[in-house]
């Protein structure tokens, strides 16, 4: 008799037990844990950068028949912040230029540029579309054919878009277009208010800290 009391005391042990390890189970299955460790699939815009850019100008002196283009390069760097899909920043660059144009009497050159701008984005994983906004500043040179010649550095504003694409953790390559507006100055080789007004299109590689 108390063999078959603790035979079936132990088989009800067993069977609870199974049961319970079962639930747990499909349990388990339906509802699966998840750790902080848990890595983030999203690419991160966020945080500060530094790269370079080439690209091409072509534009138009006021007040002048001149109409300056050639190729442009130099550095940039820049911070973005992430909200959500939203990526807002600012970066600075400064620009070597090879852009000038020769005509009649007159000869006008852009020797070099920079902007100061803000950009605001949105974000599809690792593409960024952008606009971009600011000022700009820059040296525009006048020369007479008698040799005689003035530079000039002025101010004065940009506006633009652009697209930049992750291609791996730390790296990023862009494509920007910047329409440019630099305030007149008198230049006494022309008698006459001259500022340089050019668009850009340039190439750029980022790398992100």
């Amino acid at each position: 008799m108390t063999v078959r009391i603790l035979g079936a005391a132990a088989l009800a042990t067993f069977c609870l037990t199974a049961t319970a390890q079962a639930a747990d189970y499909y349990a388990g299955r339906q509802q699966p844990y998840y750790t902080v460790n848990q890595p983030l699939n999203g690419y991160s815009w966020a945080g500060p950068y530094l790269g370079a850019n080439l690209g091409y100008n072509w534009g138009s002196i006021r007040n002048n028949t001149t109409r300056p283009s050639g190729f442009a390069g130099g550095i940039q760097a820049g911070y973005n912040f992430h909200s959500g899909p939203l990526v807002f920043g600012g970066e600075a660059d400064i620009q070597a230029n090879g852009a000038s144009d020769t005509f009649a009497q007159w000869k006008f050159s852009n020797p070099w540029f920079g902007t100061l701008r803000g950009r605001v984005g949105y974000a599809f994983d690792n593409i960024l579309l952008y606009a971009t906004g600011g000022l700009a500043f820059g040296s525009v040179r006048g020369e007479a054919v008698n040799g005689f010649s003035e530079s000039r550095t002025t101010a004065g504003w940009t506006i633009g878009a652009g697209a930049e694409y992750g291609i791996a953790r730390n790296w990023s390559a862009k494509v920007e277009y910047l329409y440019v507006d630099l305030d007149n100055s008198r230049f006494a080789v022309t008698g006459q208010p001259n500022g340089y007004q050019f668009g850009l299109v340039r190439f750029g590689l980022n790398y992100r800290f």
